[in-house]
């Protein structure tokens, strides 16, 4: 087998066992329900009760998700400090309709509007309401070295089960300075497993796939890739390349069916926070390979995402969130706050959906 550049398919070069069970998550509310979510997480910590941790034949444990990643929205309270009292029941609900896992801080959370020690305040609260339920992976990017290896330092000594690291921002770098940055960090944590982030519209560095396949072939603890740029190309030449040994998940919801159709692990989807049943449903379909009921879902994912303008105004999905009965504030300045009459008319047009969600 060949990648698409033409190089012979490198099997890993570590040996990987993998211990999976699923449970099926009982869900409170219905949705859609000829294709009611099964819970797709296959990842354990010590006293989980889901499975799927992998291990290789070095002294670290890393993680190979398979399902949605949700990135959390971070809650504020009227003043617009941070609210942790809200993440349990977030948390819970999110769980209990069959997330693989949980992505604090990042573009959804607005993690960049947040101080450092806010990002820490945060990521501790989510660990702790997750419980050791799901793998929490933490966005610990930041526009400098020191800034990221402090950051991703906390996360680990906190017990997330993972870091998510964006590319630095503001100032274009070369492929050198991107390698020089993620190994720096990476040598900082030698036993925490790392996830490179790619989002160039966002931070104005992309990462080509020989910067992915050299960080991952030369690095031991980045095992992963988590690729907002709005193409799958990078992806699909990782898991050709590096095998299962390394984690592929996609960022644009729009891509969910055709990069799980075709082998990628997992999604990160802004949108799940608000329909957690149907991005679930979609990618348990397109995971077996029911492209019949993928195309479907995948359609009325698209058209949520029409109304909720893809994540682009945040407190859309905030304003959904209270309509579901879980309350997480509104945005952080300066991003912008709907009008009540805009998240009205949102819920009234994802009602007509007929995807069937109630509010808590």
């Amino acid at each position: 087998m060949r990648t698409s550049a033409g190089r012979p398919c490198r099997s890993s070069r570590t040996s990987v066992t993998s211990f999976h069970t699923r449970r099926c998550c009982k869900l409170k509310t219905s949705f859609c329900t000829s294709f009611t979510p099964t819970g797709a997480s296959t990842f354990t910590t010590p006293g989980s009760q889901r499975t799927g941790l992998h291990k290789d034949n070095r002294h670290m444990n890393y993680q190979n998700i398979k399902g949605v990643i949700v990135p959390l929205l971070t809650p504020f309270d009227e003043a617009g400090e941070l609210n942790p009292a809200a993440l349990p029941p977030l948390i819970d609900y999110l769980i209990e309709r069959g997330v693989a896992g949980l992505f604090p801080l990042g573009t959804t959370g607005e993690g960049p509007l947040l101080t450092p020690d806010e990002r820490q305040r945060l990521a501790e609260a989510v660990v702790r309401a997750a419980g050791g339920r799901v793998p929490v992976i933490v966005h610990t990017g930041d526009i400098t070295t020191r800034g990221t290896i402090a950051l991703t330092q906390h996360a680990q000594a906190i017990g997330a089960n993972a870091a998510a690291i964006i590319t630095p921002y503001y100032f274009r770098l070369s492929n050198e300075a991107l390698i020089r940055h993620f190994q720096t960090v990476a040598e900082a944590v030698p036993d925490f497993p790392l996830y490179l982030y790619a989002n160039p519209a966002v931070a104005n560095n992309p990462l080509s796939s020989e910067v992915v396949i050299h960080l991952a072939e030369n690095t031991p603890n980045i095992i992963g890739l988590k690729d907002s740029s709005g193409s799958l190309d990078v992806l699909f030449t990782a898991k050709a390349t590096l095998g299962d040994r390394f984690n592929t998940a996609i960022g644009p919801d729009s891509l969910i069916m055709t990069g799980i159709g075709n082998g990628l692990d997992a999604c990160v989807s802004g949108n799940a926070n608000v329909v957690p049943e149907l991005v679930v449903a979609l990618y348990n379909a397109a995971s077996r390979g029911d492209l019949a009921t993928a195309r479907e879902l995948q359609a009325k994912l698209d058209a949520v995402r029409r109304i909720l303008k893809d994540g682009a105004d945040l407190s859309l999905y905030k304003g959904m969130m209270a309509k579901r009965g879980l309350p997480v504030g509104d945005v952080r300045a300066p991003l912008p706050q709907a009008p009540q009459a805009a998240i009205d008319a949102c819920w009234q047009a994802l009602s007509a959906l007929e995807l069937h969600m109630t509010a808590l």
